[in-house]
């Protein structure tokens, strides 16, 4: 049986990472979070472990995911900013060590600009998925790649597409779709509760859901 009461964090640092992470601790879960800038190591924490090392260093992200239940990452390109293909690279390692481990529960989050064959994406929606592939093409389509990967793993993943992200301890009310994004954004504190939810639930298994806070 997978003990959800220690989950492994990859972004722990990040814009939304850092809400997940105070959130994880909120509620009392034992995480370890893998840092790869020693600068940005959080406060110490009695139910935190640190890893220090790389998305793309196998046996850091091999220490860091042991004895866990599973693994949340809201990995993004970083400051200052990663290779524009870091997302598939890394998925790459991170299913192979997931697979290695055992551990089957993988959650990650990316932009509304990936697609699935179940959406149904509105006029908004569909202009920033094109902003993103005008701006950040490259990026952008391994973002897409990453999807691919995991829909062709067996993991238990869940993909989360997300609007902009604005960085507050409030927690609005979310609406969820497998279609279309239902807004433009999306607290991190909001974001944090879901991903932790969804987890702990074994919510929208091998899906990518859209979240967003409604009104």
């Amino acid at each position: 049986m997978q003990n959800f009461n220690k989950i492994a964090v990859i972004g722990g640092t990040g814009k939304s990472g850092v809400y997940l992470v105070k959130e994880l601790l909120r509620q009392n879960f034992k995480i370890k979070v893998l840092i790869r800038n020693p600068e940005k190591i959080p406060p110490a924490h009695p139910n935190m472990e640190v890893i220090i090392g790389d998305v793309l260093d196998k046996n850091a992200l091999h220490e860091l995911i042991s004895g866990c239940g599973g693994l949340i990452s809201t990995l993004g390109a970083g400051i200052p900013f990663s290779e524009p293909t870091i997302f598939t690279m890394a998925t790459k390692l991170i299913l192979e060590v997931l697979e290695m481990t055992k551990i089957s529960r993988y959650i990650v989050v990316t932009g509304l600009n990936v697609d699935t064959e179940f959406d149904q994406k509105g006029v908004a929606t569909k202009a920033a998925t094109d902003w993103m592939y005008t701006n950040y093409p490259v990026s952008t389509k391994d973002r897409q790649l990453e999807y691919e990967l995991l829909c062709a793993s067996k993991l238990d993943w869940t993909l989360v597409r997300l609007p902009l992200i604005g960085q507050t301890d409030e927690a609005p009310e979310i609406s969820v779709s497998l279609t279309d994004c239902p807004g433009q954004h999306i607290s991190a504190t909001s974001l944090a509760k879901f991903l932790i939810a969804a987890l702990q639930n074994v919510s929208h298994v091998k899906e990518a859901p859209f979240i967003a806070n409604v009104g």
